[in-house]
């Protein structure tokens, strides 16, 4: 399996808009965060987690030509953005996108793209089919794909991670139960938000990341969903276990 960040910044990326912090004007590429998403190939598929506003350019960046699937986290805005661009994807491979996501997601998605789902479709528009995750405690099938899915908490919205073979991914969350804690156990790789150091209402922190890795004890970790405020890359980097490392735009990983 091989894993591609295409994103790891928050929900207002790195830089931000009319910041002039220190990672803001970092000159490090690793401080260069867009809206958080991952590009998983394993078995002969292509997968992305969250097609949020900087979807197109992740795409263009990373060199995706083929897709065969959309998987969604939660509704939010800057992990649902940018669904328009999988059009490219239809035009060239002259099939509809399979979608996979809770039901209320979707519902969401049919509301903020009701061109998508109108009864007379205007020429062009992205093709799409609906698959609803019914169910946060049974593994479903995403085009032969075994995925388990991952109950997390984002303040009070619950919110899905997911776990293909070894990999687990989880964002947007500062609250795991003991149940997702033991669907990690056993992982190879697990990747977790960590926003930034200071408590956050629907976010893990830094620490609070490290500890929760620490008690489930994956070979290997990285952390995504990160702010400006967390600091930069280097140095936060300098304080963490050899086996935890901060995520970056186009790390890739295998798995």
């Amino acid at each position: 399996m091989k894993v591609t960040f295409l994103g790891t910044g928050t929900s207002s990326g790195v830089p931000m808009i009319g910041c002039s912090c220190a990672v803001c004007r970092s000159l490090d590429y690793r401080d260069k965060r867009l809206r958080v998403s991952v590009h998983i190939e394993t078995e002969g598929r292509s997968l992305v987690i969250d097609s949020g506003p900087d979807f197109r350019q992740q795409m263009l960046r990373a060199g995706v030509t083929h897709l065969d699937a959309l998987l969604f986290t939660h509704e939010h805005k800057d992990h649902t953005a940018g669904l328009d661009d999988i059009r490219a994807f239809n035009f060239r491979q002259q099939q509809d996108m399979p979608l996979y996501a809770e039901p209320r997601v979707l519902r969401q998605l049919q509301q903020e793209f009701a061109y998508i789902f109108a009864e007379h479709k205007y020429p062009g528009i992205p093709r799409v089919i609906l698959n609803a995750i019914e169910h946060d405690d049974a593994p479903f099938d995403v085009l032969g794909l075994r995925v388990q899915p991952l109950r997390a908490l984002h303040h009070r919205l619950p919110v899905l991670g997911f776990r293909i073979g070894g990999f687990c991914y989880l964002t947007d969350a500062n609250f795991l139960s003991p149940e997702t804690l033991e669907q990690l156990r056993g992982a190879e790789v697990i990747v977790l938000n960590a926003l930034r150091r200071e408590q956050h209402i629907s976010h893990f922190t830094l620490a609070q990341a490290i500890e929760i890795l620490e008690e489930v004890k994956p070979a290997r970790a990285y952390l995504t969903h990160i702010s400006h405020q967390l600091g930069r890359h280097a140095e936060v980097e300098q304080e963490l276990p050899s086996w935890i490392r901060l995520a970056y735009d186009g790390l890739q990983v295998q798995v």
